[in-house]
């Protein structure tokens, strides 16, 4: 009889080294309240998924969030995406078909773990053309343009109160716009110049654009910010097209008006399909990504809307959030080759 003891990988590997152990994939049982009895998992896994990444997973938490989960018991495929190289490898704990867990208890869990979980039932695909539109201030950018051009005009604060209101969605956007820029009346053009001689990109932008332009999809920006950054950017970073609002600037000065028709939730939202059949993108194929409340219209336009560092309506109400780290992440919620 054999006496020696035979090594237990969940004691000696954790998640993600055991499923590179197993070629990127492999089959685990869930019963009593833990993983167990790993096997070779020989077909491709498939949706629905859930998404674990920003930060390090053992055994320990897995298990932790199943038994949140109330999984029911039975097999269960771990795999690993590594979209990017400069991403650590995410897990991938592939689901039943009959279970869904709700937001509100995956942002919990989230915040109580001090990771990100995302849960998919469908994923766009970089294997086939799509389109990424995005949010200007605190999503493609990490501030909010019209604050800090108040703060050069010296009306920050009186500013920054109506842009707060507005994102919390208690102000009608177009009303709090217009009260905004009206107080920005009589500042020279020279604060916008300011403001975009420093303006700070979001951590993964670049890396971004540059991947999903390498799998000929379309990237745009839909704001509710201003056509003197949103341009610029589109110059700066080789997006197809950009829709924001016109300030008026005459002898160099602000007017405190808006020049034609306002880009609202509305408008942001009529932009996804808009843009869609101009470059003849199949509407599954389509991503809004945003943190405010003028965003849910584009969010829920689109195949998957992703609140990104959003106010916990937004989150509640995404069909996906990204709540910390870069915008790179996104890639984990795209299926990519």
């Amino acid at each position: 009889m054999n006496s020696s003891v035979q090594p237990n990988p969940f004691n000696d590997l954790a998640p993600l080294q055991l499923v590179t152990a197993y070629g990127g994939q492999c089959l685990l049982n869930w019963h009593a309240g833990q993983f167990s009895e790993v096997k070779v998992a020989d077909l491709k896994p498939e949706l629905p998924v859930l998404l674990c990444f920003g930060r390090d997973f053992s055994w320990q938490l897995l298990n932790t969030l199943a038994q949140a989960l109330a999984l029911p018991s039975g097999s269960y495929t771990l795999s690993q995406s590594k979209p990017h190289p400069a991403l650590p490898a995410a897990l991938r704990l592939h689901l039943p078909l009959t279970y869904q867990p709700t937001p509100a208890l995956l942002s919990r869990l989230a915040l109580d773990h001090d990771c990100q979980l995302v849960y998919l039932a469908q994923q766009p695909t970089l294997r086939k053309p799509g389109l990424l539109l995005m949010d200007m201030d605190s999503t493609a950018i990490e501030i909010e343009c019209i604050d800090e051009i108040a703060a050069l005009a010296g009306v920050g604060e009186q500013v920054a109160a109506i842009t707060a209101r507005a994102m919390n969605g208690e102000l009608d956007f177009a009303q709090s716009l217009l009260a905004r820029v009206k107080a920005l009346a009589g500042a020279p053009e020279s604060v916008l110049t300011a403001v975009l001689q420093t303006l700070p990109l979001m951590p993964g932008l670049t890396e971004l654009v540059q991947q999903l332009r390498q799998h000929q999809w379309q990237l745009a920006i839909a704001s509710g910010g201003f056509t003197y950054f949103t341009e610029a950017l589109q110059q700066r970073l080789g997006l197809s097209a950009t829709f924001a609002n016109q300030l008026e600037i005459v002898d160099g000065k602000l007017t405190g008006r808006v020049l034609g028709n306002i880009v609202d939730a509305k408008r942001k939202a009529e932009v996804v399909s808009e843009l869609a059949q101009r470059y003849q993108i199949a509407p599954s194929q389509t991503v809004a990504i945003g943190d405010g409340a003028n965003d849910l219209p584009m969010l829920a336009e689109a195949a998957l809307g992703v609140a990104f560092h959003a106010k916990p309506k937004v989150q509640a109400a995404a069909k996906a959030a990204i709540t910390t780290g870069s915008l790179l992440q996104l890639l984990y919620l795209l299926d990519c080759p």
